[in-house]
């Protein structure tokens, strides 16, 4: 038994985050065999296990209304595995290891059509594939200097190589994972080691329509999202000028639609990369706390204006795009639970019914603009401290300025303002 509770190391575990890059599939012709009969395996698997899927719906009462629920019963992978793999080795003409990912593929978007089924969010019909697409295995390819080397079949191979690449250099040295194939383009996942950091600077984000608002422990830091909702809110007005063309000219028309929507992705993700590369740089080795926004139920509690503002919000675009890269400067990123952030005071803990640009606790007095306030218990959150009125006393250090801000568009009037309401405040905008 004291065997068991020896302590191995006191070296932390190694941890790894993957820098995907991609490359113009240029053979084209090979990878349609691949993709073609990988096709045909993951529908023979589909087709097979949504035959012993089952789907109860029972009717539960929630006070005057009856509620349907739905729960779905999976086939057992322990049970039918060897079962469908013969099945699939019947039809298989590429490697036996393509049938396996096959059955793992195909329980992965059945979980996926679960989960979103039992919500309501999806139809209760068969999951249809569309455009598929080959991870490969780690037993399919074989790494020689800068290219890959991937098995179609037994003693036939696809080649692709990134020695000229513009990202040749970033992965001198890192160990490649497995390599996604489609039909025009073929992503490569190379694995980089992180190195071990103890953060020293804490930094709580709150999202809202315009701004981040930020709380890093001593004072209050604003960024500017004005300019990336102005680039959202031109491209709606030219998106709705082309979708009118779109309906008249038939195919011409999705063409440029397509075209049109993959830059506007492109613009978005370019603003949001360098916002996050910027703040990143400002707060190296830093825990952020953001929150977990689910937009879903913000449109359920707006009306039609605000939810139009809010559609135009790229909020878990930045936390996502700030998870990936953090670790890369030594960071790291925790999400909390957004309820009540700002309406509950983070001196006492009371919570407001009133909901209004400054927050006032009734209790304590404590008058905060809502924003700040929002971030202040964002920062209470990440360091473990709850929100309840069961402490009487939970305060950081910060004097609260009393007062209102006001706000012309999506910014204050003018610094002077800002220097009258907030504490140590900055502005930052990328440009």
């Amino acid at each position: 038994m004291l065997r068991n509770l020896r302590i191995k190391s006191f070296q932390p575990e190694e941890e790894y985050i993957y820098l995907t890059y991609s490359l113009k599939n240029d053979k084209k012709e090979e990878s349609k065999v691949l993709l073609e009969n990988y096709k045909v395996l993951l529908q023979k698997a589909l087709d097979w296990l949504w035959d012993r899927t089952r789907i109860e719906r029972k009717e539960v009462k929630k006070g005057k209304k009856v509620i349907t629920k739905v729960k779905i019963k999976l086939p057992k992978k322990k049970e039918v595995y060897k079962t469908l793999r013969d099945e699939l080795e019947k039809i298989n003409v590429l490697a036996s290891h393509y049938v396996d990912k096959a059955i793992s593929d195909a329980y992965s978007i059945l979980k996926s059509w679960k989960r979103r089924a039992e919500k309501g969010q999806a139809s209760l019909r068969k999951p249809r594939l569309k455009k598929v697409y080959v991870r490969v295995k780690s037993t399919l390819r074989k790494v020689e200097g800068e290219s890959v080397r991937i098995t179609v079949r037994p003693y036939e191979y696809i080649t692709f190589s990134w020695s000229h690449k513009w990202f040749s250099r970033r992965v001198k040295g890192l160990e490649l994972g497995e390599p996604i194939i489609k039909e025009d383009i073929v992503y490569l996942p190379f694995r980089y080691k992180l190195p071990w950091f103890t953060p020293i600077d804490f930094l709580a984000i709150d999202s809202n329509l315009y701004t981040l608002d930020a709380y890093d422990g001593e004072k209050f830091v604003t960024f500017s999202l004005k300019e990336l909702y102005s680039i959202k809110y031109g491209m709606e007005l030219k998106r709705g000028r082309i979708q009118r063309f779109a309906s008249k000219h038939g195919r011409k028309g999705k063409e440029l639609l397509r075209k049109y929507s993959h830059r506007e992705r492109n613009r978005v993700l370019d603003y949001v990369h360098k916002f996050v590369n910027k703040l990143l740089e400002m707060y190296p080795i830093t825990m952020f706390a953001v929150e977990k926004l689910n937009k879903q139920e913000m449109f359920r509690d707006a009306n039609d204006s605000l939810s139009k503002k809010i559609s135009k919000t790229v909020w878990r675009t930045i936390h996502r795009v700030l998870k990936y890269k953090a670790p890369l400067y030594g960071s790291f990123v925790k999400e909390v639970n957004p309820h009540l952030t700002s309406k509950s005071c983070p001196r006492c803990g009371w919570v407001s019914r009133k909901v209004g640009r400054t927050f006032r606790c009734e209790k304590c007095g404590l008058t905060l603009d809502r924003q700040l306030n929002a971030s202040l218990n964002i920062y209470l959150k990440m360091c473990g401290f709850p929100h309840t009125r069961d402490i009487p006393r939970v305060w950081v250090g910060v004097t609260p300025l009393k007062g209102r801000r006001r706000m012309s568009g999506a910014l204050p009037r003018d610094s002077g303002e800002v220097q009258r309401l907030r504490i140590d405040i900055k502005y930052h905008e990328i440009l």
